[in-house]
């Protein structure tokens, strides 16, 4: 029996469209970009953001139930993974942040012309097998 994954679409934004995107997703300037989005009723979630929300529930509600507290933080305080990551984007799609393997293809696809130009740098899929995706490095681990 094959296991069902779900996926998720991130992109890599240029150094000069990253703020902007933070900021005003809608900005004129993303237009090209927010016109694939609106057709796949996706939205932009910047990776740094979501970290350091993460990080600030965390520390406001306990860090006990937050088992990626530690490592998340030191990734925040970390000035090239800040670089890093304040450029990188996950796309929700119908307001989920991970879905059908189908829709992530479509997306995908509508997307890839836009790699390489002005907005996009960078465009990667991720599936949801546990094998597949980072996990704490041992000094992070509960």
């Amino acid at each position: 029996m094959s296991e069902t994954w779900d996926y998720q679409i991130r992109i890599t934004l240029d150094d000069a469209f990253a703020p902007v995107a933070r900021r005003d997703p809608d900005d004129p300037a993303l237009a090209p970009l927010a016109a694939v989005l609106r057709k796949h009723d996706a939205r932009l979630s910047c990776q740094f953001d979501a970290f350091a929300g993460y990080v600030a529930e965390a520390e406001a509600k306990g860090t006990e139930n937050y088992p990626l507290y530690a490592w998340t933080k030191a990734t925040i305080e970390n000035p090239a993974k800040e670089a890093k990551y304040i450029k990188s984007f996950t796309l929700y799609v119908g307001g989920a942040e991970v879905y059908a393997r189908d829709l992530a293809e479509a997306l995908e696809a509508d997307l890839q012309p836009l790699v390489g130009g002005a907005i996009v740098t960078h465009l990667s899929k991720h599936d949801t097998n546990p094998a597949n995706n980072p996990q704490p490095p041992k000094r992070y681990r509960q």
